[in-house]
């Protein structure tokens, strides 16, 4: 944990870009004495370095080790104030917020009705956005000036602020409400995926219904409603409803596309919708509605008014690739998506801190199926040990039960002599993690099992129909959501490679 806070300035550095440093050079070298300031000093030897080291720092500077500390902090903050005087950084949000600002400022000099011009131009902007946290903010504040400002409307003034404030209030509460359900649905599909048996069912259903608010639709704004379908699309997606994911996702999007003004004012929340969107279409295998939909995504890789930093950068770059990939598996196209992969791997590599390990691993799962898909074993295996021997990752348990369970078969087509081992590692692995249901015994079982090659092909038939019985299951349907293992039997049962039955079965699809 140390290590982390001694690095934030290096990193906070590190991820500025020309222009921004550019315009830091300028912010500082505004007054003629801070030319030759400590801070800059310390900015340009940390803005040269690869990696930390304060050995350098003290080496290659004036500064001695006593002051380090107090300038490092001293140019975090210059460079926060630098990038927020930054046009790039002036979201409508910040842009209400400097407005607050200003009217703290007069206000603080006596100069009441300045202040109360400001906050008005400042309220009405947060709720045209919806922005009301800040909005209450502001008639709290409208609330105290009036109070010491007496004019001869003060009674009709005080009584418009008292209900504007309540209905805010009333608005506020609700959202909270909302975003509350809706955080913590999202935590526990990050967790521990979709529902693997009837405990997992209940406690998510139970949870939603009991903490879903009461509410009229149709008094409900841009915010309630993103929060709340949000809810219901975590809920169904736990649930593995995907046609009522799809149905959620769908209002989501629609919600955007109908305020249009608000893509921008919150693009993260639109890439997401349309993320999960994609996520829905594929799980229901609606191949011409997840070309359309990706197209769309698609069409925002240039637009300046979503891709406006770093952060929504990297978002858009995770989800156009994951949709890129899927459209891959559902095409059966295994050959492109692996000549891509060196592509996507370096792209992950130049993105850095800004993608957290969660959504990397999913890539080295999407590559690994990938290489699956092609009869690539090893290389399969090589993306699959890097989730595997991942010991900081802390979310997604359903991801690593399957790499094992994927990494299994692929050893055993390999006749790999760690199988064995890898049998029993797996076996206590998926019953620590209380995931060993009938399909993953049902694989291992076959595994492990001491076939006669001339009953190898009967096998293999028997195991598939033991599979096929359990792709309509509640809860067994899911492994197939992760491994197209009735695909791979087909393909022993057949004798051919596994992309040609993917790839038969996607015919239909197109």
């Amino acid at each position: 944990m140390s290590t982390v806070q001694k690095n934030i300035l290096f990193e906070l550095v590190k991820s500025l870009t020309k222009s921004e440093k550019r315009q830091f050079k300028l912010y500082v070298g505004r007054l003629g004495k801070n030319v030759d300031a400590k801070f800059l000093q310390l900015f340009e030897i940390l803005d040269k370095m690869s990696d930390y080291d304060e050995a350098v720092i003290l080496k290659k500077s004036s500064i001695s080790k006593r002051q380090l500390s107090n300038l490092k902090a001293n140019l975090y903050r210059q460079i926060l104030i630098s990038l927020r005087l930054n046009p790039q950084h002036q979201t409508y949000q910040l842009q209400i917020r400097e407005q607050l600002d200003y009217a703290t400022i007069l206000y603080n000099k006596g100069l009441y009705q300045q202040s109360l011009k400001i906050l008005e131009k400042a309220k009405s902007q947060a709720l045209e956005l919806e922005e009301n946290y800040m909005a209450y903010e502001i008639v709290e504040f409208e609330k105290v000036i009036e109070s010491q400002y007496i004019t001869r409307s003060l009674n009709s003034r005080a009584d418009d602020l008292a209900i504007e404030a309540k209905e805010i209030s009333i608005q506020n509460v609700l959202a909270s409400k909302l975003s509350n359900l809706s955080l913590q649905l999202y935590s526990f599909l990050l967790r521990n995926g979709y529902s693997k048996n009837e405990e997992d069912y209940l406690l998510a259903r139970n949870y939603f219904y009991y903490h879903l608010p009461t509410f009229d639709h149709e008094e409900l704004g841009f915010r309630e409603r993103l929060y709340l379908y949000m809810s219901q699309l975590w809920y169904s997606l736990i649930i593995q409803d995907f046609r009522s994911s799809y149905k959620y996702a769908t209002k989501w999007v629609d919600l955007f596309k109908e305020q249009p003004g608000m893509i921008e004012c919150h693009p993260v929340y639109f890439m997401k919708g349309l993320n999960y969107l994609l996520e829905s279409l594929y799980y229901l295998r609606y191949y011409s509605k997840y070309k359309e939909v990706y197209q769309l995504l698609a069409s925002y890789e240039e637009d300046d008014s979503v891709i406006t930093n770093d952060n929504t950068r990297s978002l858009y770059f995770i989800y156009s690739r994951y949709a890129w990939i899927n459209m891959k598996f559902l095409a059966a196209d295994f050959n492109e998506g692996i000549e891509a992969i060196p592509k996507i791997d370096k792209e992950l590599k130049e993105y850095g801190p800004l993608i957290d390990e969660h959504h990397i691993m999913v890539f080295y799962y999407k590559f690994a199926c990938l290489h699956f898909g092609l009869d690539n074993y090893s290389e399969c295996i090589h993306y699959l040990d890097k989730i595997i021997n991942n010991k900081e990752l802390g979310m997604r348990e359903d991801l690593l039960c399957y790499s094992r369970i994927l990494k299994l078969i692929s050893l055993y087509e390999l006749g790999d002599d760690s199988l064995d081992s890898f049998i029993r590692s797996t076996y206590r692995f998926l019953i620590k993690m209380n995931d060993l249901h009938e399909v993953q015994r049902e694989i291992i079982s076959f595994i492990r099992g001491d076939i006669y090659p001339t009953e190898l092909h009967k096998m293999f038939k028997v195991l598939h129909s033991k599979l096929k019985a359990l792709e309509d299951h509640p809860y067994e349907k899911r492994s197939f959501l992760y491994l197209d293992i009735i695909s791979w039997l087909e393909s022993k049962i057949e004798v051919r490679p596994i992309y040609e039955v993917i790839k038969d079965k996607t015919k239909d699809l197109k």
